[in-house]
C-alpha cells in the first residue's frame, strides 16, 4: 500500500507540474504555440511518466534504506540519529549569520544553496563521527542505561575500533575473524590504506598484482556484507610520509587496535603504546594441541628420512611423522600421538598406527 502511495504521489505531482509548466513559458513562447490544442494536457502526460519513473526510483530507495535501518543494531541506530540532530544544530548555529550579510538581490540564491549544503555537510559528519563514537555517545544520551552503569564501574569496556592494514586485507583471513564473529566493534580502512592496497594490485609484477586484487575482493566482500562496520576513512597525515607511521598516528588519536599481521609493524606500534592484534599471533595461539595417546585421523602422503617412517600434515600445516608408516603412504589411517616437539621451524609430532582402524 505504502508503494503505491509513493508512486502515486509522484505521479500526480509530476502531471500538476506538467499541467501549469506552460503558464510559466514567456508570453511571446505561448503566442508562437496557441495553435497548439491541449498543450497543458501534453505537458501533464509527460510530466505523469517522468513522475512515474521517478517514483519508481524513490519508492525502491525507500525500501532499500528501510532495510538498512531494520538491520541495524539499536545502539547504532540512536547514535546515528543524536550525530544527525547535532549535526543539524550546529549547522544552524554557524550559518545563522550568513542570513544577517546585505546579499544583492541578484545572488540571492546564495544563502539558501549555502544553507543545503551546508547542513548537509554537517549532517553526515556528525553522522560519522557518531558511527566512530557511538558507544561513547550513546553514554551521553542515556547514562543511566545498563552499560553506561557498568563501563562506569570498569565492568564492561566497550570495544575499540580496528584499524586494517594492507597486509591484514591482502592475507584474507580477516573475512573469516568477522564471519565467526570473533572480531567485535568498528572496522575502520583508511584510505590511505586503500590507495597503497590499489597501487599492489597496479603492479607490474604478476604475484605482487594477483596479491593486491585479492585484497580488493576480500575488501569488497566484507564491505557488502557488513556495511554497518566496515567503514572507509577519510583521515590522512600529508607531513607523515609512510602508511605505517599514518596507521600508528590514525590509532593513537582515535585510540583504537591495530589489526595486523606485519612483524615490523606490530613492534613499532607496540613500541609506541599502541595495541596490536597480530592475525599470525592468534593463529598461533587457536592451534589444537595434542597430547601422548590422543588420536588424529592423518593421510601418510611420504616417506620420512628414516626407515619405515611416513610423514602426513594436519590442516594448519604441522608435520606429523608416522613411525611403521611407509606401508600406509597414500592411505588415511588412524594414528596415536606419542609426543610433540616444538623446533625454531615449527611445531612436530609424533605418532604411530593404530591398528585397529585403518580408514580407506
Amino acid at each position: 500500500m505504502l508503494d503505491a502511495l509513493i508512486v502515486l504521489s509522484f505521479i500526480v505531482a509530476g502531471g500538476g507540474i506538467g499541467f501549469y509548466a506552460p503558464d510559466l513559458l514567456p508570453a511571446n513562447t505561448l503566442e508562437q504555440v496557441s495553435s497548439l490544442e491541449g498543450l497543458s494536457s501534453v505537458t501533464a502526460g509527460f510530466g505523469a511518466l517522468i513522475g512515474t519513473g521517478v517514483g519508481l526510483v524513490m519508492q525502491t530507495s525507500y525500501r532499500r534504506l528501510e532495510r538498512q535501518v531494520r538491520e541495524l543494531p539499536p545502539d547504532r541506530l540512536l547514535s546515528r540519529a543524536a550525530g544527525l540532530v547535532i549535526g543539524l544544530l550546529i549547522a544552524n548555529l554557524m550559518l545563522a549569520p550568513l542570513f544577517l550579510l546585505p546579499i544583492p538581490q541578484e545572488f540571492g540564491f546564495i544563502k539558501p544553496l549555502t544553507a543545503v549544503m551546508g547542513s548537509v555537510l554537517f549532517a553526515v559528519s556528525g553522522m560519522n563521527l557518531a558511527d566512530t563514537h557511538g558507544r561513547s555517545l550513546l553514554r551521553l544520551i542515556n547514562p543511566g542505561s545498563m552499560e553506561s552503569t557498568l563501563v562506569a564501574e570498569g565492568t564492561l569496556k566497550p570495544a575499540k575500533t580496528k584499524l586494517l592494514d594492507t597486509s591484514c586485507i591482502i592475507d584474507g583471513r580477516i573475512e573469516g575473524l568477522l564471519e565467526t564473529g570473533f572480531l567485535e566493534g568498528q572496522v575502520l580502512v583508511p584510505q590511505f590504506v586503500l590507495q597503497e592496497l590499489q597501487q599492489v594490485a597496479d603492479a607490474s609484477n604478476d604475484q605482487k598484482r594477483g596479491r593486491g586484487r585479492r585484497g580488493l575482493d576480500v575488501l569488497n566482500r566484507v564491505r557488502e556484507q557488513y556495511p554497518s562496520r566496515v567503514v572507509i576513512s577519510s583521515a590522512d597525515y600529508d607531513d607523515i610520509p609512510t602508511v605505517d607511521a599514518k596507521l600508528v598516528k590514525l590509532a593513537q588519536e582515535l585510540n583504537a587496535m591495530l589489526l595486523t599481521n606485519d612483524y615490523n609493524l606490530n613492534k613499532v606500534a607496540s613500541f609506541q603504546d599502541v595495541e596490536v592484534l597480530n592475525i599470525n599471533d592468534l593463529s598461533q595461539a587457536i592451534r589444537q594441541s595434542f597430547l601422548p595417546g590422543d588420536d588424529i585421523e592423518l593421510k601418510i602422503l611420504k616417506e620420512g628420512k628414516e626407515p619405515q617412517q611416513g610423514v602426513g600434515y594436519l590442516d594448519d600445516g604441522t608435520m606429523v611423522v608416522v613411525e611403521e608408516g611407509k606401508e600406509y603412504i597414500g592411505s588415511e589411517i588412524d594414528v596415536v600421538v606419542t609426543g610433540s616437539l616444538q623446533t625454531s621451524a615449527g611445531r612436530m609430532i609424533f605418532a604411530r598406527p593404530k591398528k585397529s582402524a585403518i580408514a580407506s
